[in-house]
Parts: structure tokens; sequence; C-alpha cells
């Protein structure tokens, strides 16, 4: 049985994404309002991306920025990679967990307020 678990590792590591990416997760921003923000990098070159973040107002910008900044580290640090040739190949935010809050209103009830949370993801790629 562990001759089995060591080749599907193997596998899982042969088929790994070799991609330089970050992962932000439990921001305190909804997904909604960050794709947005990913919707106008998603496919631009990284200082592109990085100067359309720095001047964009949005909430969401900061935690992206910062996301598409470590994964250019990642590929610099690790993988050997100029800033220069990247570009952001992918990109998406994911729903996290929703914090639940009460509102109280009128006649002794409560409103529900769903405060959500987001896992953002930026994977880079050179260009050819």
């Amino acid at each position: 049985m562990a001759t089995r678990m060591k080749q599907k590792a193997l596998a899982r590591e042969n088929n790994r994404d070799k991609r330089p990416h970050a992962v932000a997760k439990y921001i305190r921003i909804a997904p909604s309002k960050v794709h947005v923000v990913l919707d106008l990098i998603r496919g631009k070159g990284y200082r592109e991306a990085v100067a359309i973040l720095k001047t964009t107002r949005k909430a969401a910008c900061d935690p992206v920025l910062k996301v598409v900044n470590s994964a250019a580290a990642n590929a610099e640090v690790n993988l050997g990679m100029n800033k220069e040739t990247l570009y952001v190949a992918e990109c998406y935010a994911d729903q996290g967990p929703t914090l639940k809050r009460v509102q109280p209103v009128s006649r002794g009830r409560a409103y529900r307020i769903l405060k959500r949370t987001s896992h953002i993801t930026v994977v880079l790629d050179e260009r050819a």
C-alpha cells in the first residue's frame, strides 16, 4: 500500500502547475468587489498590472497588489524568472467563510448581516 501512495505522490508532483503563484486567504472584502479589480489586470504585464493597481481607487486594490507582488517575488527568488517578462496568466477570487453578524431593527427584531471574505489567487507566467 505504501508503494502506491508514493506513486500517487510522485504523479501529483509531476502534474503540479509549476508557474509562480501566490494566495491571500481570509481577506475581509466580498469576492464580487475583488472580481472587478481582477478583471482589470487579467492578461496584463507585471509592470502594467502594478501601475493599474496603484492608480485605481478601489478597496480591493491593496490586497490584490500585495498578492501580485508576492507572486512576482516567488517567481524571481524560487524560479529565477525576470519580472520584466512576467504577465498575469490567471487571477481569481474564491469565497471564504462568511462572518454572520446581527443588526437590531424595530419591534425587537434582528436582521442578519453577512460579512464576506475572499481567497485571492494570482498566477503569473513568462511571455514567450
